[in-house]
């Protein structure tokens, strides 16, 4: 077959069988020309769907065959390329085609992603042949009756990392007499045949005795499954400490965007999981001082029958400090979860122990054309991430703490980049936090100072960055301000609030219960009290 043919050329050493290359297939490349013009042909024919049950079941077979074989040809290729001697000064073989890894070389020359160019790159280390300085011969490689397995088309790449991993997990507590025996065992078990002594003691040599009574070839679900075992056998101690394995398992990775979100997938160690737990209870946690029923309920003031909803001096009061059923904030808790860490990660951006990034504190940076912006339609883009957001969001995170506003004109140019100049610095912050005490919204009772400070007005239309402007909510309210039907307003330097009119009918203007203003209006509240 031209797959051995191809690694006969490649590797003058190695009798892999198979015919010589003929006049006609001068080159490896050459020989794969030839089989991607058979395979377009049969694509073309539109033969496939016109053929039977069993028909279609043997393509499927030979096309795994096919399939096996193209990935040793990768596998062998990769696995070929020669380290850059230190300290040399010559290119790598990545960097000779402008790629900084071989895993970027092969994201963009097979098309995969990089989870599929990082596997392929460590199926070739597991069969990296090197050679003998002395002899010049080829030596072994780690895996060598796997090599022989993958070079054959018994397995491919799966197979490979499925038989490898579990034992290379097991590090030095797996000798490399019984890593090769375990090879071995593989090898065979990928095949179909059955283990012998005899063929343990070669350490995967090709000429091995074996059993008549064969099986169909594992699967790489099969050969994962029989390495655990072969560990288990090898290892009957268990691996090293818990902590040990904890450390080395630990880590987050971002994944790739799906619908509008990042997936996010890893894993923390004990004690950080129990420092993110506390912080989601203490950004969670519902007072208890709420009302002595569900829902919201007001006691209407003096102006209350005089005054029109949207007039100046049209102040009902009090807004209620809880909502025990959920009738303000419909979110679950994975979802205030996601946002108490939004609120974490924005806190600790803003925090002066932070590391510097390029000499300032971490900034986030959302890019948006200024013709987008000004009309609110279009797509913003943020730095590090591929997924075009909403202009909302450029929005929202340039009127929070810590983040930088690039424009952009529709040719490109930069137009204007509004920096820390314009957001409110710690001693307002701090200003704010004491007045608001928790995020302006009822029934959200995130402290201040983990909320970010909006702008009433905004600052792009002329808003101060001043303590009458400014008021504290949490992440979550402010992302969503613009369309969850919240209105606020200040009035002398101080907030009120105006719910949408599913909350409050009368859409009147009130005073949240937890600012300063509305703690030092105790004559009010005291006639109130008398007139119930």
């Amino acid at each position: 077959m031209f797959w051995n043919t191809a690694l006969n050329w490649a590797y003058p050493g190695m009798n892999v069988g198979g015919p010589e290359l003929t006049s006609g297939m001068n080159t490896p490349v050459d020989a794969l020309i030839q089989v991607v013009a058979d395979l377009d042909a049969v694509l073309r024919s539109e033969a496939v769907v016109g053929l039977s049950d069993a028909s279609k079941m043997e393509l499927l077979r030979m096309a795994g065959e096919a399939q096996r074989r193209v990935e040793a040809v990768v596998v062998e290729v990769v696995a070929s390329v020669e380290s850059r001697p230190a300290g040399s000064g010559d290119l790598a073989f990545c960097g000779l085609f402008g790629c900084r890894t071989v895993g970027e070389l092969l994201q963009r020359v097979l098309r995969v992603d990089a989870t599929g160019a990082t596997r392929v790159v460590k199926a070739a280390r597991a069969v990296r042949r090197e050679v003998d300085l002395t002899s010049g011969g080829w030596l072994p490689a780690r895996w060598p009756a796997l090599r022989a397995s993958l070079l054959e088309g018994t397995v491919g790449v799966d197979g490979v990392l499925g038989a490898i991993g579990p034992i290379e997990r097991a590090g030095a507590r797996v000798g490399t007499a019984d890593r090769l025996r375990a090879d071995a065992e593989l090898a065979a078990y990928a095949r179909g045949l059955p283990v012998t002594e005899q063929r343990a003691d070669d350490h995967g040599g090709a000429e091995s005795e074996v059993d008549d009574d064969t099986a169909p070839p594992a699967t790489p679900e099969d050969l994962r499954v029989l390495a655990q075992v072969i560990v288990q056998y090898l290892d009957p101690d268990g691996a090293e400490p818990a902590d040990e394995i904890a450390m080395r398992a630990r880590g987050i990775v971002l994944g790739r965007a799906k619908d509008g979100v990042i997936p996010i997938r890893g894993g923390l160690l004990p004690e950080v999981a129990g420092q993110l737990r506390r912080l989601f209870d203490a950004y969670l946690n519902p007072k208890v001082d709420g009302p002595p029923r569900p829902g919201v309920a007001f006691r209407p003031s003096d102006t209350a029958h005089t005054s029109s909803p949207d007039a100046e001096g049209a102040d009902d009061g009090f807004l209620p400090s809880e909502d025990p059923v959920r009738t303000i904030d419909p979110r679950t808790r994975a979802q205030k979860q996601h946002d108490t860490l939004a609120a974490v990660l924005s806190i600790a951006a803003r925090h002066d122990d932070t590391p510097r990034l390029g000499g300032a504190a971490p900034t986030l940076v959302v890019t948006v054309t200024a013709e987008d912006y000004a009309k609110g339609s279009g797509w913003a883009r943020i730095e590090g991430i591929d997924t075009p957001v909403s202009t909302g969001v450029a929005a929202h995170t340039a009127c929070g703490g810590g983040v930088q506003r690039v424009l952009f004109d529709p040719a490109g140019r930069i137009i204007g980049i509004h920096t820390s100049d314009r957001i409110f610095n710690a001693h307002q912050r701090r200003a704010i936090t004491l007045r608001d005490r928790e995020c302006l919204i009822p029934g959200c009772h995130v402290p201040a100072a983990w909320c970010e400070i909006h702008h009433v007005d905004e600052h792009a239309r002329g808003g101060a960055t001043h303590t009458d402007n400014g008021v504290a909510l949490c992440w979550h309210h402010h992302r969503t301000r613009p369309t969850s039907g919240w209105e606020i307003r200040m009035r002398h330097g101080a907030p009120s609030v105006r719910g949408p009119a599913w909350w409050d009918p009368s859409r009147r203007w009130r005073t949240p219960r937890s600012t300063s203003a509305a703690r030092s209006r105790p004559t009010v509240r005291r006639k109130e009290l008398l007139r119930t």
